[in-house]
């Protein structure tokens, strides 16, 4: 039998001591808040879809319209946040690095895809990537097209993304002290050697859940994206955007079956990352 002097040690050890009193009370409200608005939710369309099962659900992932739209999706949304993973660190490391006329308006430019509304940012990318479009217009000279193309999803995705991993970084290369690089240099390293070496080990957890927060936020893009993709079935479809053409059929079951899908390749996908992440956490000694 646990002696009460066990469960008391065990109580306190599950509620830290904090500067914030009311433990009870505000871990009791993060369960029913992440109950209400994140749990809930996901287990109704689990629920809702349980019907169709397993071989009802491989049925609907196996039509060959769902697939394209599948493979469109989560392949477009993998190749856009590795383009923001690389271009992110750029942008996160010239802004907290250097020093130079304009840097905090350019700073504030990368929280525009935060603020601007997805359609906006849809509709004035298909006008700058469009054949008569400032962009599109070069482009076409020589035979390249990307809007109303797979290149407008990417270019769309890639815009919405970036944000998500220069304010991941920026913070922690914020912390990077310079005199490591300089004594990098001093020991014999070369610039990449200490780039790879030095540098990206200690913000390889924060380069990840830039990724994972940006291909999350790409898989679910619907706004910027239709505008831009031409919305072509096989070719340029993404997946939420055919789940709305089923709920405009009035097919409740094929679009619950598609979101089913989209949810268990995204948890699936999100969980391989933050395991990839806790062991660089562990393998690199940097929270």
């Amino acid at each position: 039998m646990t002696s009460p002097s066990l469960v008391g040690k065990n109580a306190r050890r599950f509620a830290a001591p904090s500067v914030i009193p009311g433990f009870g009370l505000t871990f009791g409200y993060t369960l029913i808040y992440l109950g209400l608005i994140v749990l809930f939710p996901l287990a109704t369309l689990i629920w809702q879809s349980s019907g169709l099962g397993f071989s009802g659900l491989y049925a609907i992932a196996a039509e060959p319209r769902v697939a394209a739209s599948l493979r469109t999706t989560f392949f477009i949304s993998f190749a856009a946040a590795v383009v923001d993973l690389f271009f992110g660190l750029i942008v996160a490391w010239v802004l907290t690095r250097y020093d130079f006329p304009g840097r905090r308006l350019l700073d504030a430019f990368v929280d525009l895809p935060f603020a601007l509304p997805t359609a906006v940012a849809g509709i004035s990318l298909a006008a700058l990537y469009s054949p008569n479009g400032w962009f599109g217009a070069p482009l076409a000279d020589y035979d390249i097209k990307i809007a109303f193309t797979r290149w407008g999803i990417l270019v769309a995705l890639i815009f919405i993304g970036l944000p998500f991993v220069v304010r991941t970084v920026q913070p922690i290369i914020s912390e990077l002290e310079a005199e490591l690089e300089e004594a990098s240099a001093t020991l014999g390293a070369g610039r990449l050697q200490t780039v790879i070496r030095v540098m990206l080990p200690p913000l390889a957890p924060a380069l990840l859940t830039g990724f994972a927060l940006a291909f999350a936020r790409a898989i679910g893009e619907y706004g910027s994206v239709i505008f831009i993709a031409g919305n072509i079935a096989y070719v340029s479809e993404i997946a939420p955007l055919l789940i709305v053409v089923k709920l405009e059929q009035y097919d409740v079951p094929g679009a619950t079956g598609i979101a089913t899908i989209m949810l268990a390749i995204s948890f699936a996908a999100l969980l391989l990352i933050n395991l990839v992440q806790a062991w660089s956490r562990r393998r690199f000694g940097h929270v």
